[in-house]
Formats: structure tokens, C-alpha cells, sequence
């Protein structure tokens, strides 16, 4: 972490001591007593089920020496000599506030990377592809909101190059929020889909929504985004940079040519707008989705100026966020562990790696995909007849729209339900069969992750 004066800290937060302590070298910044470095600064968020300022001298013991507070629940006795304590008007505020000056006084790239599926890949993907040139960060995990992104912020320092941050949202404001904490230089846009269309209404509005991350855009400023979404594909008149990347259109800045989808890698080769063709692309992971975020990280790479040998050099150390589309190959079956999260876009890309898959059965283990609002009975059926038309040999469903899944389904055969984890867990143990391939999907409230250990345990 750079240093930050206490002067810096107060001026940043709108802040007021209630208490002025001994000035230190800072260390790093938590929300999370439990968490808590020596010659940290601690910021007491609240939340429905906790308030951290009842914490805050708590903090301070374990090591914090600038408590942020906005509420004032402890005696100002029972902190040390040493420990400074600001109230604010809102922590949530005082995080992004210090977060965003922090980013002032830091002389690297960023690039912030959003849409409604794909976030976390991509991320993962730039990451590696800028690798072989520089020194990378990335978002860890789904740290990803108003209360994660600025966290990741407080880790960065100027001996990074770039830093890769994944920007999350379910409603308007919340992208302009993390553009103005993190500055983007580069921002990267992989799809416009359903997710959070409960809050937002319609795909428009999602657009809308995403392109906050644009806010404080200046000419010199890159946008890259997938030209095969329909409403990616129509932006045009923008006052930055816009570069265009797909497998369909002609007229677009990158597309992959000579596509090769295998079990567990894809292959193909990039033509650029000048006619310049790449050598050949391997990456390590299945699905066409994936060839996308993968010329959307090509493009940033470009941008940044690799070469496309070292960026396929870049890819070869490219390490993967958990529970996306992990393919765990045992003894007796495949399982395809993308239990993490869903939408209807990455239902119907999860099904397609399915499809890729030698074996015996392709067996399809579907949850609720949430936040869909009132098009969540016609999406979820609109997954069961998708996994009709791929020919899945056996559909196993759970979650409150299951009868939406059997619906579109249609095959009563070939569909089973069952209310709980547990019980489909008893099914796969007694039912399974040598050579199967399992994928095991839904959304993170489902608890999916139950049945892919599950599987792992009868697999060894």
C-alpha cells in the first residue's frame, strides 16, 4: 500500500477527528475485525444484519490505528493514545471516497471490466494475457461491488503495472459509482443478457446501466465490447474509443476465425481489421463464449502493446476463478462444476461445453437462476427446451421453477425433480453410470457446490 498521510485520510473521507492519535505508516484498509493488520485503518460499514461501528474498539485492539465511524457506539476512552478516530456522514461513503483519492496517486493502468455474464472469466483471461509484458493484478474472488472493488483498490501499489478489476452491479448508479472510485482506462463490456433484469426491467436499461462505466471517459479513453451481442452491436457515436471484437461481423476490429471447440480447450486464429492474421490460439477452456472473452482480452492486450506471441505466451499461465466451468475428469465420470452462478446466457454456454464432452450420458444438474423478476417462469422453461433441442439424456431440476424447466423440457422421461440437494445426491450416487458427464449449475443461493463435492467423493 502507498503511503497516506492522516491529513490525506481525513481531507479524503469529509471527515472530523473525535479523537487525534499517533500518526503511522498505514498498512492496509478492512471492514472486517476479523481480518485486522497491524497499522491498518479500519471502517466501520453497516449492515442488515451487523453494525461495525460497535466494533470499532475491537479494531483498534487488534491493530487498526485510524477508526472510521459513523455512528458513535463506544466510549472514546477505550481507545489507545495512539488510535485516531473519524466520524463521517456515511462509512459506505468515507470507503469509495478514500479508495478514490487512492487511485489518484497511483500510476497504473486500469481496466475495468463489466457485463450481464462472463465478468470473472475475462478478468481471469486479460489478467494472464498481460502477464508475459507486466506486472498484473487482479481482482480476487467476486470482489466486485461498492464494498469490494474499493478493497481491491487498497491493495494495488505502483510497483503493479495494471490492475484487472471485475465491476458488478443490479441497479443504475452502482457502475458509475466503481468508475468514479477506479478510474478505468480501459473498460471492457462482455455482454448484454437478463441478469438483474428483476431490478432493471428490460436489456436497454441494463445497457444504460453498464455503460456507466464510461462516465468519466475522455477521448483517449478504449471501450472494447463483443459486436455478437445485438445491443453491443449497435453502439455507435461515441466520444472514445470504440473497438469492436466477435466471430460474425466483418467490419469489427478483431475476429476469430477457424474456430476448434474441444472438451477441454478451444483453438482458432484472429484476423484484425487490416487483414493481419494470428498465429493459432490455444486456450485451455472450454466453450465458444469463451473464444469471445478471449479476443475481448486481445484486444486490451493490443491496446496496451503486446504482440499476439506474447500474449499466447501470456495465456499459458492462466489461472481460473473457482467453480466456473471447472472440469473434474475422475475414475468413473466427468463432472462440469459451474455451480457458482447463473443466468440464462451462461445456462445455455454451459449446456453447449456439455455438448462438447465424449462420454455416455449428458446429464444436466439445473437450479433457479435468480433475479429475473417477472420473466423468470418463461426463462427458466426457455432453458428446459433449450436442453431439448441439444438432446441432454437426462435433465435433473430443482429450485422453485422447476415445473417451468419440465415444461420446456417436454420429454417427462428424460426430466427428473427433486426438492433438495440431499436428494439429488442419492439419485447421482445410486444412478450414475461409467463415462457420464455431469454439468451442475445454478445460481449461488443453490447451494450447488453440496453436489459437485458430492460427486467428487463417489468419482475418487
Amino acid at each position: 500500500m502507498e503511503k497516506l498521510t492522516l491529513k490525506e485520510i481525513i481531507q479524503a473521507v469529509d471527515g472530523e477527528f473525535l479523537k487525534e492519535g499517533k500518526e503511522v505508516i498505514y498498512e492496509a484498509v478492512s471492514t472486517d475485525t476479523r481480518s485486522i493488520e497491524k497499522n491498518s485503518i479500519f471502517i466501520a460499514l453497516r449492515g442488515s444484519n451487523f453494525n461495525g461501528n460497535n466494533y470499532a474498539v475491537e479494531a483498534s485492539e487488534k491493530g487498526a490505528k485510524i477508526c472510521i465511524i459513523d455512528e458513535i457506539a463506544f466510549r472514546i476512552e477505550d481507545f489507545s493514545d495512539e488510535v485516531s478516530v473519524i466520524k463521517v456522514k456515511d462509512t459506505k461513503q468515507a470507503l469509495l471516497s478514500l479508495a478514490e483519492y487512492y487511485r489518484s496517486k497511483l500510476s497504473i493502468k486500469v481496466i475495468g471490466i463489466t457485463g450481464s455474464t462472463g465478468k470473472t472469466s475475462t478478468k481471469d483471461i486479460v489478467a494472464a494475457v498481460l502477464s508475459s509484458k507486466y506486472k498484473v493484478f487482479k481482482t480476487k474472488g467476486n470482489f466486485n461491488n461498492e464494498i469490494g472493488l474499493p478493497l481491491m483498490i487498497f491493495k494495488l501499489d505502483n510497483e503493479y503495472d495494471v490492475a484487472v478489476l471485475e465491476m458488478g452491479m443490479s441497479n443504475f448508479g452502482e457502475i458509475h459509482n466503481l468508475a468514479k472510485t477506479a478510474r478505468p482506462d480501459i473498460a471492457i463490456i462482455t455482454n448484454i443478457g437478463v441478469s438483474h433484469i428483476e431490478y432493471l426491467k428490460s436489456r436497454e436499461n441494463i445497457l444504460k446501466a453498464k455503460m456507466e462505466i464510461t462516465d468519466f471517459f475522455e477521448g483517449n479513453n478504449s471501450l472494447i465490447i463483443n459486436s455478437d451481442n445485438d445491443l453491443l452491436k449497435e453502439l455507435n457515436n461515441l466520444t472514445f474509443n470504440l473497438i469492436r471484437i466477435g466471430t460474425e461481423d466483418k467490419n469489427i476490429d478483431f475476429k476469430a476465425d477457424e474456430i476448434i471447440l474441444k472438451e477441454n480447450y478451444i483453438n482458432f486464429r484472429i484476423i484484425d481489421k487490416y487483414g493481419f492474421e494470428s498465429p493459432e490460439f490455444t486456450v485451455n477452456i472450454p466453450g465458444k463464449h469463451n473464444v469471445l472473452n478471449t479476443l475481448l482480452a486481445v484486444a486490451c492486450g493490443k491496446l496496451l502493446g503486446l504482440s499476439y506471441e506474447q500474449m499466447i505466451d501470456g495465456i499459458k499461465s492462466l489461472e481460473f476463478t473457482s467453480m466456473r466451468l471447472d472440469i473434474v475428469k475422475g475414475s468413473k465420470f466427468t463432472i462440469i462444476d459451474d455451480s457458482y452462478n447463473a443466468s440464462p446466457d451462461s445456462m445455455k454456454a454451459a449446456i453447449d461445453v456439455l455438448l462438447n464432452f465424449k462420454g455416455n450420458r449428458k446429464i444436466a444438474v439445473l437450479g433457479t437462476m435468480k433475479e429475473l423478476g417477472n420473466m423468470s417462469y418463461e426463462l427458466h422453461k426457455d432453458i428446459g427446451r433449450y436442453a431439448k433441442e441439444k438432446d441432454i439424456d437426462l435433465l435433473i431440476v430443482s429450485g422453485e421453477f422447476t415445473e417451468a424447466y419440465i415444461k420446456g423440457f417436454e420429454d417427462i422421461k428424460k426430466v427428473l425433480s427433486y426438492e433438495d440437494n440431499e436428494r439429488i445426491c442419492d439419485f447421482l450416487k445410486n444412478d450414475i453410470e461409467k463415462n457420464d458427464v455431469i454439468l451442475v449449475k445454478a445460481s449461488r443461493s443453490m447451494k450447488f457446490e453440496k453436489i459437485v463435492n458430492n460427486l467428487k467423493v463417489i468419482n475418487s
